[in-house]
């Protein structure tokens, strides 16, 4: 067993997938009209085949209704590796991201985590 899917829930499907390829690089791997919605997922440049992130509608009461409640206590909804979070914190900045917390090193991982204009807040970790 392994993962291949998760998600994020967007308040704009259109405004998500400029965001997560345009701002922080990864690239459109399905795009299948769905009615109103569309299942529309991304994936790492380095990993085409790899696991998905579907840019998930939060039409949902219950979606819409946990997803502000973790902004709101300042809390990421999910996590992406990166090699190096300072130079990341810094190319994300110069694009015009917002970040809510800096980088911080905690030893075997440093830390941070912006907005990601979809309601969500994300993390980058390092690891080493």
């Amino acid at each position: 067993m392994r993962i291949n899917l998760t998600s994020v829930y967007v308040d704009d499907q259109d405004k998500a997938l400029r965001f997560y390829t345009e701002v922080l690089g990864f690239v459109p791997k399905t795009d299948v009209p769905t009615g109103e919605y569309r299942w529309l997922t991304v994936v790492s440049p380095d990993a085409p085949d790899g696991v998905e992130l579907l840019l998930e509608p939060d039409a949902h009461p219950a979606a819409k209704a946990f997803k502000e409640a973790l902004a709101a206590d300042g809390i990421p909804l999910t996590q992406f590796a990166v090699d190096d979070v300072a130079a990341e914190h810094d190319r994300l900045r110069s694009l015009g991201v917002l970040f809510t917390q800096e980088p911080v090193d905690m030893g075997p991982v440093t830390t941070a985590v912006f907005d990601d204009t979809c309601g969500n807040l994300i993390q980058i970790a390092q690891y080493r």
